[in-house]
């Protein structure tokens, strides 16, 4: 049975799933692509959701929040940092894949995997 509380985590499996069908099922390396960018989305999605506080605050310690309280008020900064780390990483990523993709279009003049497949050079 599917709970409220559950409906996040399960439209990040979601978005994961599109994405890994995209890369299973595509033949263009554009939509290869998009696929791997859409998987690292439902990855920090749920990165993020693993990591969220309902009424939570900020990780920030004041002079007039006590030590206990600031325990069981604030969010974990752990997924979050794992996030932004995520992000650039997958910039990174995407760089490389579009430049290689530029690359294997100059040589082949062609985005089809499997037309790539077919050629000898």
């Amino acid at each position: 049975m599917v709970t409220f509380q559950m409906l996040p985590y399960l439209m990040a499996m979601l978005i994961f799933v599109v994405g890994l069908y995209a890369i299973v099922a595509k033949k263009n390396l554009i939509k290869v692509i998009i696929g791997v960018m859409i998987i690292e989305y439902g990855v920090n999605l749920f990165l993020l959701l693993a990591g969220y506080r309902s009424g939570g605050i900020a990780p920030i310690l004041t002079p007039a929040l006590s030590e206990k309280a600031f325990i069981e008020q604030t969010v974990d900064p752990v997924p979050q940092a794992l996030v932004l780390t995520s992000i650039v990483i997958g910039l990174g990523i995407l760089a490389l894949m579009v430049s290689i993709t530029i690359r294997l279009y100059e040589k082949y003049g062609t985005f089809d995997t499997t037309e790539i497949k077919k050629l000898k050079g």
